[in-house]
């Protein structure tokens, strides 16, 4: 795939959610060796560690070097729940270094606030990713699942806003609203759960999300919309779902310890007709679906 892109994040990433070490050290290991070039983990995903051998074996086996590889990483905001304690200025500074630690380098390219359930914290934080870019740590600090108001607090304070926001985006989510407000912040556009809509989307232990029997059985039809949309372009579902994110300008991190479906979730290269495009926003169902405890998008 032709990775050139008018953002700073790599058109196609390796997302790592609810991969146990092992599992992010071999998808990331084969997924750069295949030509991916941004990872994508967070602290909570206990699996920097997996990602940092890969990296390492990456580094020692290929001519690849490090700024050939864009790394995202979040710090966890804590306040999710009652005994998830939110980290203030110094604790985001101490899980970064220890995020950083894990991955056994020397700069992280792109820091994430993961949520924002931090709340009155949310600027303390803010300003401890603002030490770390300024610092040299950080090429590029963002946030994720950060909605306007949320990011408006920023502006209210007088400080510069995030160089991304990684949110939930997809057919069934779309965000319009959120999504021209970044635009016209250039604020980069990260999609997550790009495959909301497929019928294997998260059926494994521990998956949790808000998607409904009534979405599975839509995945599951023979007339899904995104069944017959790949067969008119002659490509998986997966594939179309990338490719409509894409042709967006979002970049897009599509996870899977599948092997050949890494491999698909690369190699795509077509266009959906405008009047495709037009009829999947159509198909817009609203909030967000991919955190059970709730949309964070709506966190005050």
């Amino acid at each position: 795939m032709d990775n050139s892109y008018d953002q700073i994040i790599p058109k196609v990433g390796l997302g790592t959610y609810n991969m146990d070490s092992r599992e992010s050290e071999f998808m990331t290991y084969e997924a750069i060796k295949y030509g991916y070039r941004h990872i994508d983990t967070a602290a909570v995903y206990k699996n920097e560690d997996g990602v940092s051998r890969a990296l390492e074996r990456i580094f020692n086996e290929t001519q690849l070097k490090r700024e050939e590889i864009f790394i995202t990483t979040k710090l966890w905001p804590g306040g999710l729940i009652k005994l998830d304690r939110v980290r203030d200025y110094k604790d985001t500074f101490k899980s970064f270094e220890k995020s950083l630690m894990r991955l056994n380098l020397e700069y992280i390219d792109l820091y994430l606030i993961h949520s924002p359930h931090g709340k009155s914290k949310r600027i303390e934080q803010w300003k401890s990713l603002m030490n770390l870019k300024e610092s040299g740590k950080v090429k590029y600090i963002g946030v994720s699942n950060w909605g306007i108001n949320h990011i408006n607090e920023l502006k209210e304070n007088n400080l510069p806003l995030p160089d991304a926001n990684q949110i939930e985006i997809h057919p069934w989510s779309q965000k319009p609203e959120l999504v021209k407000y970044l635009r016209e912040n250039d604020i980069d556009i990260i999609a997550y759960s790009s495959l909301v809509p497929l019928s294997s989307w998260r059926h494994k232990d521990g998956e949790n999300s808000k998607k409904t029997d009534q979405m599975y059985k839509i995945g599951e039809s023979e007339n899904s919309p995104f069944r017959l949309l790949a067969q008119k372009y002659n490509c998986t579902e997966a594939q179309f779902l990338l490719q409509w994110a894409v042709q967006q300008n979002f970049a897009v991190l599509p996870k899977t310890v599948n092997l050949d479906r890494m491999k698909e979730n690369f190699d795509f290269n077509f266009e959906i007709s405008q009047n495709d495009m037009d009829y999947v926003r159509t198909l817009d169902m609203g909030g967000s679906i991919t955190w059970e405890y709730g949309d964070p998008l709506k966190v005050q």
